[in-house]
């Protein structure tokens, strides 16, 4: 885990740009379950970062000025059900429509 955050509600994914191999860093809203990190793409998988993990899923998670290397996958509906419902409950301060992708710390 990437230090104590519980006054954190963003975190810096910071993505390696699959055309141009340039890193891309973005501030992005999460939320924590079972020691992994989700995040959600509201536009779905037209954002920049989610293509870029889509061609190389390891990322590196910035919080509270630590950083750690991590392992992205996009969350599949159809294959885990539960899963993307407990995420969803935990985001459910925010709107929840989107595609969810979740970072495991190494």
């Amino acid at each position: 885990m990437v230090g104590s955050h519980s006054n954190s509600r963003f975190l810096y994914l910071t993505t390696k740009g699959w055309k141009t191999g340039q890193e891309h860093k973005i501030e992005i809203w999460f939320v924590e379950h079972d020691k992994k990190y989700y995040i959600m793409s509201e536009t779905l998988e037209k954002a920049h970062w989610v293509q870029n993990i889509k061609h190389n899923p390891q990322v590196k998670i910035t919080l509270n000025n630590y950083t750690i290397e991590a392992t992205a996958r996009i969350i599949d509906k159809a294959r885990n059900p539960k899963l993307e419902s407990e995420i969803l409950k935990l985001m459910s301060s925010k709107p929840v429509v989107g595609l969810i992708v979740e970072l495991n710390p190494e």
